[in-house]
């Protein structure tokens, strides 16, 4: 697909403005209304710093600078799409809507780039951009009403997004671009400069969506801390001795409760159905319910209580303004391109292996305040802990792969809370699903169950359970067949264990399944790209 820049000029731009019937004088709604921002006559310089678009309109972050140096950060609509790091002058028109003299509006207007110097990106150049917006043209609007004259109605459709640069000397820069399908907003693009007004989009690669893994990976690895350090100084708030002085607010409280009161105990984690429902409320699925349209508030979910928590936290600290985290996302968007945009240049050079994500994760535990009800202190260790299961979470994304052979590695990581008496015990866990290869036979019921009984999984735990200590535990499932290793690193921990085996292999059989091998070592077992226990596996089923 090719795209074209289209040649707008600054008063051809104006003029397509006025006869669409934007009123020069409102083109701002402010979201909320501030009666006296800026009194009469009174101009303020506005940058702006963020840019969203809302079906066809567009929701801009605007950064105002008054006479007396006070600044605001204000979100307003808009019904054109000024980039970010545009800066305008307005004036209130009334306590709901900003103003902007016409010649500012023309320049904010063409703004973005209508054209690249070839001189500085010259052709067969691959440039990387995010599209911050996209609409259908005038003629596109006709012909889906009807409204076409002549020849009108056999044009192919066009589309005009802006699109911000990450690479090259013009990183940070809005691009115009005219294409034939629309450019899904947010989503990055590549495309070799063909002259000064057409590109050519190609595939992302896909080692860009790698990197951006592993980067992102690493980055929650830093910040992550174990969810027993917050789940035990929540336990341990103080009560409230009188409804003025309690720093905790009662909504606070109420979110803390629900948190702590979905964490499973021991025995629910006794039974099937009891381990279903504490995986289903991890936190892994938060995110698909979401892209699913499901409010992930409606069912038990971890992570959605911790959001819920912060989210109750943030306005009780001092100086907390709710706009400041979008400026500082849109600021972290600019920055982030350019450390990948860095690392794409080493893509084509030998670079060491992967090294393979570590189960389990070790604790961390993050450096507190004296009081641990402070409210900075359990804002740290709540952030730690959404770091801990976006790493689990982006663990397993990282060991999903596709094997030489064609077989499909599917990798679910996670890790559950339970509450064992006044403890909080951290279970680990690791699940691997290895489907074959697609084979060229009947695709009949029997052939289906073939193919169901050949996969292969893999399960990892990992928790440290009193008077036991630190255990792990690996298993393998096919067709019916289970094995399983255990490691216990207490002294004496091992030995007890061992003594239980045959009880445990008695209650699986129990339960129709073919147990091969039970065992239970002293220490920890052996991470690499191939443990000893995968490779008797692979041994067993050759």
């Amino acid at each position: 697909m090719t795209g074209d820049i289209p040649n707008l000029s600054p008063v051809a731009a104006a003029t397509a403005l006025l006869r669409a019937g934007v009123p020069p004088g409102e083109v701002l709604k402010l979201t909320e209304p501030r009666e006296g921002l800026l009194n009469a006559g009174q101009v303020a310089n506005a940058e702006v710093v963020s840019l969203k678009q809302l079906g066809q309109n567009f929701q801009l972050l605007l950064k105002l600078t008054m006479d007396n140096g006070r600044q605001a950060t204000l979100p307003v609509s808009s019904s054109l799409p000024l980039t970010p790091g545009t800066t305008v002058n307005v004036a209130q028109g009334s306590a709901d809507t900003l103003t902007i003299s016409v010649q500012d509006l023309q320049k904010a207007i063409t703004n973005s780039l209508t054209r690249l110097d070839i001189r500085q990106l010259p052709p067969g150049t691959l440039l990387q951009g995010k599209v911050l917006t996209t609409q259908a043209m005038a003629d596109n609007i006709a012909q889906l009403t009807g409204q076409t004259t002549g020849n009108a109605a056999t044009q192919p459709a066009t589309y005009r997004s802006i699109v911000m640069l990450l690479n090259t000397a013009m990183a940070g820069t809005s691009l115009t671009i005219d294409s034939p399908q629309p450019l899904r907003v947010g989503s990055l693009l590549s495309a070799l400069v063909q002259n000064g007004q057409a590109l050519n989009f190609v595939a992302m690669p896909k080692r860009l969506d790698e990197l951006a893994l592993a980067q992102q990976l690493s980055t929650q690895q830093s910040r992550q801390g174990s969810l027993q350090s917050l789940l035990t100084a929540l336990q341990t708030l103080p009560p409230p001795t009188s409804p003025d002085d309690d720093v905790i607010s009662q909504s606070l409280r109420a979110s803390i409760d629900q948190l702590l009161d979905d964490l499973p105990d021991l025995p629910q984690m006794t039974t099937a159905k009891g381990v279903a429902q504490a995986l289903n409320a991890s936190g892994l699925f938060m995110e698909s319910r979401l892209m699913a349209g499901q409010n992930p508030t409606l069912v038990p979910d971890m992570k959605a209580n911790l959001l819920r928590v912060i989210a109750q936290i943030l306005p009780g600290l001092p100086g907390y303004i709710s706009y400041n985290d979008a400026a500082a996302a849109n600021t972290l968007a600019r920055a982030m391109p350019n450390v990948i945009r860095n690392a794409l240049g080493m893509l084509g050079q030998v670079a060491a292996p992967r090294v393979p994500t570590n189960f389990p994760l070790p604790s961390r535990t993050l450096a507190s305040s004296e009081g641990s009800d402070d409210l900075e202190t359990l804002l740290k260790l709540a952030a730690g802990a959404i770091s801990r299961l976006q790493s689990h979470q982006l663990g397993g994304l990282e060991q999903t792969r596709m094997n030489a052979d064609g077989t499909q590695v599917t990798t679910w990581q996670l890790e559950i809370p339970m509450r064992h008496a006044h403890d909080i015990v951290p279970l680990q866990v690791k699940v691997q699903r290895e489907d074959p290869p697609d084979r060229e036979e009947a695709q009949d019921a029997a052939a289906s169950e073939v193919k169901e009984k050949e996969k292969l999984w893999r399960v990892e735990l990992a928790f440290d359970l009193e008077p036991l200590g630190p255990l792990q535990v690996q298993a393998q499932l096919v067709a019916g067949s289970l094995s399983s290793q255990m490691w216990a690193e207490r002294e004496g921990a091992a030995e007890l264990i061992s003594r239980e085996l045959e009880s445990l292999r008695a209650r699986l059989v129990a339960c129709g399944l073919n147990v091969k091998e039970l065992a239970c070592n002293r220490g920890v077992p052996v991470h690499g790209t191939r443990t000893v226990l995968e490779q008797r596996w692979i041994d067993e089923n050759a």
